[in-house]
């Protein structure tokens, strides 16, 4: 049974696996632990599956999970879990007040295109839908033609941090991602082989489970490159290990071929390290200005391994441009919301929903 103002909200099954960490599950963990501190109750339920193309097992256990919910309770799904089965959830929209949580649109993960439809689908059926930023919210009421009222944006928070100390001020470059074809590792590994005569060592920080056949591909095109020793693939950080990553790092490199949001870029930000990243989707507003105007790092297009390579050798060649750069990111570092702001934002979205008559 649910409370009369309990909040279910449906989640990957994984959410807590520190072999697969990724933006969408620490949202999501972050965003159960300020509801419930700020008095709002959460009954979690985490469904395994290998979502978005989950077994009969998996499916079965999403259509008990929502089944044995009463009328009228209001339920948050993650995205991932709800998107690839509209045959379990859409059944549910009129019994449920369902919202659905978008991380990132399925189509937009190399190899997901079959599932557009199967997305519409459900974002179509469901009371609301909510993204991570203002992009995908502005590109999700296009791609799928949904009711512009229904769609919100709650941004990710930032959890506060120390400044980090870096190396040389130059030279410690750190990506963190999940070693995947969206990410742009190659990409990145085919700038900094452009660079291999100026001294920079780069820490790539990120699962390397969810695609092993990609990881291979990486593995060799560094070897190729002869970069073994200064591009390590160091897997997943969590806790400790990654604010140690993060304190050490003086620039952070995203070479993502999408992204809706880029929580990564706040995490540096949020310790005065400026990045550099490609101008996709949401990264540009995630990176912001600091309150003069001035932008914390440099956005350079997609899949473009000259682009990237001429920004990081400005950033490790040109020490007025490091200077300003790192002042813009620690003056960036002021503005970031908290997860407390994201929480309020949620339960505001939920608490029109729980209202609305259906």
């Amino acid at each position: 049974m649910t409370g009369a103002h309990e909040i279910c909200f449906v989640v990957p099954g994984d959410i807590d696996d520190a072999g697969v960490p990724s933006g969408g599950n620490h949202y999501d963990r972050m965003l159960c632990e300020e509801l419930a501190a700020s008095g709002r109750p959460v009954r979690e339920l985490a469904v395994p599956g290998a979502w978005p193309r989950p077994d009969s097992a998996a499916r079965a256990g999403l259509a008990r999970a929502l089944a044995g919910l009463p009328d009228g309770s209001v339920v948050l799904l993650d995205g991932l879990v709800a998107c690839g089965v509209p045959e379990i959830v859409v059944p549910e929209a009129d019994r449920l007040r369902l919202a659905v949580l978008v991380h990132l649109p399925l189509a937009d993960e190399p190899g997901q295109a079959d599932l557009n439809a199967l997305e519409r689908r459900t974002l179509e059926a469901v009371g609301a839908v909510v993204t991570t930023s203002p992009w995908a919210r502005d590109h999700l009421v296009a791609h799928h033609g949904l009711e512009a009222s229904r769609v919100h944006a709650v941004t990710p928070g930032t959890e506060p941090a120390p400044l980090a100390t870096g190396t040389d001020g130059a030279t410690r470059l750190l990506c963190v991602a999940s070693v995947t074809p969206r990410k742009g590792h190659d990409i990145l590994v085919e700038a900094l082989a452009t660079l291999a005569h100026l001294p920079w060592l780069c820490e790539c920080v990120g699962p390397l489970r969810r695609d092993p056949e990609h990881v291979t591909r990486l593995q060799r095109l560094i070897a190729r490159h002869r970069l073994g020793d200064r591009v390590r693939l160091e897997g997943p950080l969590t806790g400790k290990r990654l604010d140690d990553a993060y304190a050490s790092a003086d620039l952070l490199v995203l070479a993502s071929r999408a992204e809706t949001y880029g929580m990564v870029v706040t995490e540096a930000l949020a310790r005065g390290v400026p990045v550099v990243a490609t101008s996709v989707d949401g990264v540009p507003d995630t990176l912001g200005w600091d309150p003069s105007g001035a932008v914390p790092g440099l956005l350079v297009p997609p899949d473009d391994p000259a682009a990237l390579a001429a920004a990081l050798r400005r950033w490790l060649v040109e020490p007025d441009l490091r200077s300003r750069l790192r002042a813009a990111a620690r003056r960036r570092r002021d503005t970031l919301s908290g997860w407390d702001d994201t929480a309020r934002r949620m339960a505001t979205v939920l608490s029109r929903l729980r209202r609305e008559n259906r």
